[in-house]
């Protein structure tokens, strides 16, 4: 389908939709959160840590949209919560990379573990077929939207 075939009101229910789903998780991955010593910028940075390895306070910062000094204060709170730690580059002495200790690692685990429960009790709703037709269909739609 060419963009002259699709309709502007289809597209506009299919935006309106994952905005909906995207809010939805984002509330319920919140109301996850409350039951773990760690906030919501803290959680995303440990995913992103998590997700990508060790990361200087640069790299974290431009990866969640926030400005260094920003950065800075989020990852001191997190070091005294005993989840990141600082550790200097083995190659270049002056590069300070934030590492994830098995204290954020758990939290990350457990946090994901919460929420993927709650998502698979949602599933549970949904036939077989649907589940199959429906990752099918979010991997095309994720792939096309990444790049």
């Amino acid at each position: 389908m060419n963009k002259e075939q699709l309709s502007p009101e289809l597209v506009k229910e299919i935006e309106h939709l994952v905005r909906e789903i995207s809010v939805i998780i984002k509330r319920k991955g919140r109301d996850i959160l409350t039951n773990f010593p760690i906030t919501p910028p803290q959680f995303t940075a440990l995913l992103w840590l998590h997700e990508e390895g060790d990361m200087t306070i640069g790299e974290l910062s431009q990866r969640m949209y926030l400005a260094c000094s920003t950065m800075t204060d989020l990852v001191d709170r997190m070091e005294k919560n005993g989840v990141v730690e600082r550790i200097r580059d083995e190659r270049d002495r002056r590069v300070v990379r934030i590492h994830m200790l098995d204290k954020g690692k758990a939290i990350i685990q457990d946090v994901l573990a919460a929420r993927q429960a709650y998502l698979a009790e949602v599933l549970t709703r949904f036939s077989g077929d649907e589940l199959k037709e429906l990752e099918k269909y979010l991997s095309l739609l994720y792939q096309e939207m990444k790049d």
